[in-house]
């Protein structure tokens, strides 16, 4: 595998480009300009945005990410970009971890380190993992699929080839949103190569096997369902669109760069722990560096594809489907819909349950700390496994 030093360079003329599409932004009314109830509110869109234009500066942003160790490598046509940490410790643990939408790489930053050199953050060495964070594709500065059929059993596919590629016939996974799918699939198709999973987030599409032989629904898991009907009734508008018609999203969101913040800066505000203010969690720099990720590389419309292709494939189990490595499940406060455990325990080896009382979606930006130290605790008895 050709594994090449990778280096972000944003163009200057991207940046000079975007400044003038702020300056040129026609903005919509609003029947309420404060209020985020039916989507983001321009009130906080002009804020954020005159701060983009004024005092964002994405090379402070850049240099800071450029510190990492980042490289580029081709897998089946694809390239895929990803940092890859080598842990300072005796024994590290390989861990993969995957981001989701709208997120990207640059979420994992802070609790990279945090795994990668534990003694450096109060933390034993023996902890240490060797930790690589790769861009989906489609995503950031991986290639676009060009043709159908990238979905998350392909892209489990593309991350066992990589992992290999850098040396690890075994490892850990670890994710949430999407990421929780890719590991997913990971740990159903690839067991003898699994550690094991940490996920702080159930995908949306898992869908145990339900038959005449199986218990029946608990009165949790029927209550569940149903709320997760009602979600999806209410907040799941983003998602029919992105898995039936994304190319028609694409047209505004590739051009705009503030149609692109609305629609991925409410994602933050409505799934984060924040109690209505996106920036309790999330600061102006966090928010706009994760837009800029998707702006600079023009990859909303094929991020954005990955729910159609879900939407092929789903994450539905068979009878005899399992998940049969060790499987720690990191329950955040404001995940939501979130199954129970025992919805869980039919496709999950479920070693581990945590339940936080504070964090949501975004769980690596939001409180790492508590995602590092569940992560380190989970794969401690797993070390001598590898």
């Amino acid at each position: 595998m050709n594994i090449r030093p990778f280096t972000i360079q944003i163009p200057e003329a991207t940046i000079s480009d975007l400044k003038s599409r702020l300056s040129q932004t026609r903005w919509p009314d609003s029947l309420d300009e404060a209020s985020w109830d039916s989507g983001a509110s321009l009130h906080y869109m002009k804020q954020l945005v005159e701060y983009w234009r004024e005092n964002f500066d994405w090379r402070a942003q850049e240099t800071a990410i450029n510190e990492f160790h980042q490289f580029q490598t081709g897998i089946d046509g694809l390239t895929i970009h990803f940092i890859h940490e080598r842990g300072a410790g005796p024994n590290p643990i390989p861990l993969i971890i995957t981001h989701g939408w709208p997120g990207s790489f640059v979420e994992m930053l802070k609790i990279l380190p945090r795994l990668s050199d534990p003694a450096a953050h109060g933390g034993d060495p023996k902890d240490a993992f060797d930790v690589v964070v790769p861009s989906l594709p489609g995503y950031g500065f991986s290639s676009r699929p060009t043709r159908p059929g990238t979905n998350a059993f392909r892209i489990a596919d593309l991350w066992l080839k990589l992992m290999k590629g850098l040396g690890y016939e075994r490892f850990a996974a670890q994710g949430g949103d999407w990421g929780a799918s890719v590991s997913t699939c990971l740990g159903l198709v690839y067991p003898e190569n699994l550690l094991g999973l940490h996920l702080n987030y159930i995908p949306g599409s898992y869908q145990p096997s339900i038959g005449q032989d199986l218990p029946g629904l608990t009165l949790e898991e029927t209550e569940f369902l149903e709320s997760q009907k009602q979600w999806l009734e209410t907040e799941f508008g983003y998602g029919f669109v992105q898995a039936t018609k994304p190319q028609t999203l694409a047209f505004g969101l590739n051009d705009s760069p503030v149609g692109l913040a609305a629609w991925i800066v409410e994602k933050f505000r409505d799934w984060g722990d924040c109690d209505g203010d996106v920036e309790r969690r999330f600061s102006k720099d966090e928010l706009l560096t994760n837009v800029m990720i998707y702006w600079a590389s023009e990859t909303i419309h094929s991020s954005a594809r990955l729910y159609r292709e879900g939407r092929k494939r789903p994450l539905h189990f068979a009878a005899g489907d399992f998940v049969r490595v060790p499987c720690a499940v990191a329950r955040f406060a404001k995940e939501a819909p979130f199954p129970p455990r025992a919805w869980v325990e039919r496709g999950y080896n479920v070693q581990r349950w945590t339940e936080f009382p504070s964090g949501g979606h975004f769980a690596a930006l939001e409180e790492p700390a508590k995602l590092v130290e569940d992560i380190r605790e989970f794969f401690r008895p797993l070390r001598n496994s590898l």
